[in-house]
Parts: C-alpha cells; sequence; structure tokens
C-alpha cells in the first residue's frame, strides 16, 4: 500500500525537527560543560588565595554578569534538561526495558547512557537548590562560602555528592558529544574515554580539595 504524501511529509517534518533538537541538545550541553569547567576554576582559585576568588566574583558582580548570567545559565540548565528529556524513559515499564536490553548487550556505551540519564534527574533537582541558594544571596565571597559549609555540615555533604555527580554527567556528555557527532571515529574511542576519565578524576578532585579548604578556612 502506497504511503499518502502528506505522511511523509509529516514524517520528514517531525525528522527534521528532530534533527534540530538534537543540535540545541548538543549546542546547550557544550555552553553547561564550558560554563561548569569555568566555575570550578573561579571557584577553585580559593587553592591558591581567597583574595583572588573573591577579586574574581567582584569583577562579575561589579559587570553585572553574575545578575544577568546566573538566571540565563539556569535557563540554560532547564533548557537542556527538557531537550534531553525527550529520550529519557519517566514510565517504569521503559527504565526497566531500557537496563534489560544494556545487560543483554553489554555494551560500555548503552551503560554510559544509562548513568548520564540517572546523574540527571539528581543533578536536575540538587542543581536548582544550589542556583537558588547562590542566587538569592549575592555576592559569592570566599569567606560567606566557608560560613555556609562551616554553620552547616549538610551543605558539605551536599556538594560531596553533588560535585562528583555533576563532573562524571559532564564527562559522559563530553565524550557522547564527541562519538555521536563524529568528532572522534571507532578507533579513537579508547583514547577519548582515557581522556575523559582523567578529567573527571581531576575535576572531582579540584571539587573535593575547594570544599575541604572552605571547611577549614578560619572565618
Amino acid at each position: 500500500m502506497q504511503v499518502p504524501l502528506t505522511a511523509n511529509h509529516q514524517s520528514l517534518r517531525n525528522h527534521r525537527l528532530d534533527g534540530v533538537l538534537d543540535w540545541a541538545q548538543m549546542l546547550s550541553g557544550v555552553g553547561l560543560i564550558l560554563f561548569m569547567w569555568a566555575h570550578m576554576l573561579l571557584v577553585g582559585s580559593v587553592l591558591l588565595s581567597p583574595g583572588i576568588m573573591n577579586g574574581i566574583a567582584d569583577f562579575f558582580e561589579s559587570s553585572g554578569m553574575a545578575q544577568v548570567g546566573g538566571p540565563l545559565i539556569f535557563l540554560l540548565f532547564l533548557g537542556h534538561f527538557v531537550l534531553a528529556a525527550r529520550k529519557i524513559p519517566f514510565r517504569l515499564e521503559g527504565q526497566k526495558t531500557i537496563l534489560e536490553q544494556a545487560k543483554l548487550l553489554h555494551h560500555q556505551d548503552t551503560w554510559l547512557w544509562v548513568v548520564q540519564a540517572t546523574t540527571a534527574m539528581v543533578i536536575l533537582i540538587m542543581g536548582a537548590i544550589h542556583m537558588w541558594a547562590v542566587l538569592s544571596d549575592l555576592p559569592i565571597v570566599a569567606l560567606k562560602c566557608a560560613e555556609t559549609l562551616q554553620k552547616n555540615s549538610g551543605w558539605l555533604l551536599f556538594y560531596l555528592v553533588l560535585a562528583p555527580l555533576v563532573h562524571v554527567h559532564l564527562g559522559i556528555g563530553l565524550y557522547r558529544i564527541a562519538v555521536k557527532w563524529g568528532f572522534v571515529g571507532r578507533a579513537g574511542r579508547k583514547g577519548l574515554k582515557r581522556f575523559v576519565n582523567l578529567l573527571i578524576l581531576v575535576s572531582v578532585g579540584i571539587s573535593v580539595l575547594t570544599l575541604f579548604r572552605f571547611w577549614f578556612m578560619t572565618v
């Protein structure tokens, strides 16, 4: 039976829309990866000196970039999740099917997608809490960060969970972008995985050291 022309057109439009949304997901993901690495390094500058961190924070505050950029990053964060959520099964039946397929295939990249999707759910909630707490109490200075962690150890535990999850999610995201969009071929995947694993370890290390620098800072 011949498929009606209108159905073909609809299928083509849907395919093009999916392609555009995939590009938007990729670009928003790259933007968030770059932002998070910059954020890690800027906050991590407290390891060199609280004065350096405060100087950077003062620049962003006085220029208005913190007040404008913060909400924009939050919108980018939510937009990226909405775009990625198109391919995440939220029903229990779909989740079971994905897990069964991952176990059956024994394919590492499939498990990476499962880990990325799982961490995304946790990061959505914890990341929103973090951004609300930060943006509602500007400016960001070293002494204030230290007081927050030292007066309530729950925040230290919160960030000790959030930071590794974020960097694992970013690392997997970087790997999947490079593979999906053809930046790295099959022969280069093993080397890319080693690089990403090292990047995750270094990023988590910097983040944890930063947290404990705040924890032991004299307030």
